[in-house]
């Protein structure tokens, strides 16, 4: 295929049209999942006035990831991958239509809260991991892989910086049960979209060993791989120790920054700014390589971001460092993505991203809890500090075993074509110099 154009480039996974199809129903579903993210939050808090309760239902949401995630890779390896996210997203609607059915007649309370969102965890421990290996899936050209997850990136954090905006004016002017109601209408459209693709029929794989001798095999896979075992193990430390932020941040704009909630919207909104031009930055890129330098990079930004955040006490300082935790965490987050999909076996591929969600949203709620705990004794502004020198030296320990990653990763790039240089017999010359970064 022809090397697109400048002003394609962007945008050239997009010239798959199953992948097209996708970007646009998601696009329109995200807008309305974060309007249940905040309405929910903002339902929970008017229920019970409880921030304690505001945060174990955020840890409920979450916590079936950490638990489910590993299990769930080993069926996705098994199962159609589109037809299992064709479920996910049915399960989901039902869910939004509930909360909104239960919120719109007033019958609505903590207890249903919790539940429903607790069972909209069972279903992201499967639709997460899903989504993820279905990228490739969806793509006419592996080459378009990094540029579809970058596009995948842009996606998320453009529904971010909307949807909460959207749900803000909704429940101002009647009841977050619309929020939810929307949210339910808004899955529509991925549902459609995944309806109207042309898959080609892959057989299922027949299981021919136990969940558990699978679920064994594929955390081998991982661990046995240097390179998939430090990037997970990058993505866990830095979930474990710096995602807490947001947990955080309305005790910084309340008690550090006197502020009010205005200010927090402020922070949260500069961070998803620092996200989207991170994915859009992502998104011209032309290949994969140099991206594992990208990952320490980023981590050190984000630790950088979070210690100043955690020091300054002007809310200009404090917004500019937002938008450099959202920049890091997200280039960190989808140059890892990148990698692995790369270079992960296709039989496993199912299996590696589970582990990939169990390193964000599986660790996430237990940092968030730690964080908590820790902030309650020492404060938020020393706890934002530890953690990003906990990042900082996270960061250091993989630029040491950055060498040793490229090495390995270099075959499964001239296997692919991504050196093509190396594959038309110039190993000897390329041998000699430094190995080009993973």
């Amino acid at each position: 295929m022809a090397e697109p154009a400048n002003w394609t480039v962007p945008f050239r996974a997009l010239r798959s049209r199953n992948y097209r199809l996708f970007f646009t129903g998601q696009s329109i579903s995200l807008m309305g999942t974060w309007m249940t993210r905040i309405a929910t939050s903002w339902l929970v808090y008017r229920l019970t006035d409880s921030a304690f309760l505001l945060g174990i239902t955020g840890f409920v949401g979450q916590i079936p990831a950490f638990f489910l995630a590993p299990i769930a890779g080993v069926w996705l390896d098994r199962w159609n991958k589109h037809r299992t996210l064709v479920a996910t997203q049915v399960l989901a609607m039902i869910q939004s239509f509930a909360l909104a059915g239960l919120t719109l007649t007033g019958r609505i309370n903590i207890w249903w809260v919790t539940f429903l969102v607790l069972f909209q965890g069972f279903i992201n421990a499967f639709d997460m991991p899903a989504r993820q290996s279905f990228v490739v899936e969806m793509i006419d050209e592996r080459a378009d892989l990094s540029n579809a997850i970058a596009l995948n990136s842009s996606m998320v954090n453009g529904a971010r910086l909307v949807g909460p905006a959207i749900a803000g004016v909704v429940i101002a002017a009647s009841s977050a049960g619309w929020c939810f109601f929307i949210d339910g209408v808004s899955y529509i459209a991925v549902i459609l979209s995944l309806l109207a693709m042309r898959i080609k029929e892959r057989p299922s794989r027949r299981a021919r060993k136990r969940v558990w001798e699978e679920m064994t095999e594929g955390w081998k896979y991982v661990t046995e791989s240097s390179a998939i075992r430090s990037i997970l193990l990058m993505l866990a430390v830095i979930s474990l120790v710096g995602m807490p932020y947001s947990v955080l941040a309305p005790i910084m704009a309340g008690n550090v920054l006197h502020g009010g909630p205005h200010t927090y919207g402020f922070l949260m909104g500069m961070s998803g700014v620092g996200a989207l031009f991170s994915a859009i930055t992502l998104a011209l890129r032309r290949t994969v390589l140099g991206l594992g330098r990208m990952i320490w990079v980023a981590a050190a930004t984000f630790g950088v971001g979070l210690i100043v955040f955690g020091v300054s006490r002007w809310v200009w300082l404090s917004m500019l460092m937002m938008t450099f935790t959202g920049f890091g965490m997200m280039q960190q987050m989808a140059a890892s993505n990148t990698i692995l999909q790369t270079i992960v076996a296709d039989d496993k591929r199912g299996r590696v991203m589970s582990f990939y969600t169990l390193s964000i949203l599986g660790v996430t709620p237990i940092g968030s809890l730690m964080a908590g705990t820790i902030a309650a004794r020492l404060g938020a502004p020393a706890t934002l500090e530890a953690g990003g020198a906990c990042c900082l030296a996270a960061a250091l320990w993989f630029a040491r075993k950055l060498p040793e990653i490229r090495r390995i990763i270099r075959p499964i790039y001239i296997e692919l074509g991504i050196l093509p240089e190396a594959a038309q017999g110039i190993q000897a010359a390329s041998a000699i110099q430094a190995p080009p970064e993973g």
